[in-house]
């Protein structure tokens, strides 16, 4: 009888449970380190990184993973057109907010232009994601380009490199027509003038109003308040860059009225 109790609570009684690192402490070497051996594995596992000259150079999304494991999220302050008559040219400033301190710990610049190899015949929306995807690459490249070093990758984002045949997040929306092939004629007839392909027009697209950094300010502001929840702020701050300014303008009310709401119930409860 006591044998068998005993085997029943050799059945029932719980695995020990082994400690997991959800996500690491940029301050501390030894987790970092073993960031470094855990983001090797994640970007040859789903192949971001780009060889250039023997090189290799990792793509935005393995920057942005190695950010996110540390807590550490873009935001993008503006994306500016600095265009002129005879190039489109858009250049982007991202800012990295640390979701542990509620700090701004880095911040990049970038710019895109059709001037660029490859990119003669982008549309316009394609040089302004871009820029801000540069601009994200960039800024987490200020702050982390050790940890990706010693990942065994190069500390540049492959973004960055500018050569013939960079992969690029946006393809290009035009492509130029193949030349024809000219038809054969009789040996006394007159060589027929090749056309000239006229270059493709560039197709003008709506531009989309995003959030202006005073209302991404105030957003942060206000989440920072300790009535909100680290779940609610983690979902906003990672949504915020693709808030307009209509939709950025209704958080800020939802956040003004749930903080009132909030701080008047617990008044009432007092």
């Amino acid at each position: 009888m006591e044998t068998a109790m005993n085997e029943a609570t050799k059945i029932t009684k719980e695995p020990a449970r082994k400690n997991k690192v959800e996500s690491y402490d940029i301050s501390r070497s030894d987790e970092t380190l073993h960031l470094a051996t855990d983001l090797a594995k994640f970007i040859k596992d789903n192949k971001l990184s780009t060889t250039v000259q023997g090189k290799e150079f990792v793509n935005v999304e393995g920057w942005q993973y190695a950010g996110s494991r540390l807590g550490i999220v873009p935001i993008v302050d503006h994306v500016i057109n600095v265009s002129t008559e005879t190039e489109l040219k858009y250049q982007a400033k991202v800012t990295l907010f640390d979701l542990r301190s509620g700090h701004t710990v880095g911040a990049g610049f970038a710019v895109c232009s059709n001037k660029e190899n490859g990119k003669k015949f982008y549309q316009e929306f394609a040089i302004m994601s871009m820029a801000q995807t540069r601009a994200i690459g960039k800024a987490y490249r200020n702050i982390l380009a050790w940890i990706i070093r010693a990942a065994g990758y190069e500390p540049t984002p492959a973004e960055e490199m500018d050569y013939a045949g960079n992969t690029s997040e946006v393809k290009p929306a035009l492509a130029v027509a193949p030349e024809a092939t000219p038809v054969a004629v009789a040996a006394e007839a007159p060589a027929p003038m090749k056309a000239v392909p006229a270059e493709p027009a560039l197709v003008e697209t709506p531009a989309v109003s995003y959030a202006t950094a005073s209302q991404k300010e105030e957003i942060i502001r206000l989440l920072n308040h300790p009535v909100i929840t680290r779940q609610e702020k983690t979902k906003m701050l990672l949504n915020i860059n693709r808030l307009d300014e209509e939709r950025a303008t209704q958080a800020i009310a939802k956040l003004r009225k749930a903080i009132d709401d909030r701080e008047n119930g617990e008044s009432a409860a007092a």
